[in-house]
């Protein structure tokens, strides 16, 4: 009797789900853009990894040439070059530690690709699933 009250008060009374096949295109769409969000953070953070380690070894380089090879050279470096070796000292600890975060980070990312992968096994990502060389760390 309820039931039948509730249904005078609708204009329509067939009720219809959507078809199984449209519901998973609609999840793989969903699932496959947050693939490509992880895929594009991945690779954002594996670019700066490999720029800020070119960085760093040209700063390595440039403070091997202007440290000198005397182990007293420090005694009678000017003041200048002091100046500049404490500098490239500063900027290159801050490149390692910025790399060790982003090593972090890429591992981060990596897990959560591997855990949209493993969570929705009937969705092929294609080419883009986590391969051996992407589950160890960077």
């Amino acid at each position: 009797m309820m039931f039948q009250r509730f249904l005078k008060g609708r204009s329509v009374v067939n009720f219809k789900a959507r078809s199984a096949s449209r519901d998973t295109e609609a999840d793989r769409a969903r699932v496959t853009s947050i693939f490509r969000s992880i895929e594009e953070a991945l690779e954002g953070a594996r670019t700066e990894q490999v720029g800020l380690k070119s960085r760093i070894d040209d700063a390595l380089a440039r403070s091997a040439v202007t440290l000198g090879n005397d182990s007293d050279e420090y005694l009678t470096r000017d003041p200048e070059d002091n100046h500049y070796q404490n500098l490239l000292g500063s900027e290159i600890a801050e490149g390692q530690r910025r790399l060790n975060e982003l090593e972090a980070t890429i591992r981060h990312i990596q897990f959560l690709k591997t855990a949209l992968v493993t969570r929705f096994p009937d969705f092929n990502f294609g080419h883009n699933a986590p391969h051996a060389k992407d589950s160890g760390a960077i």
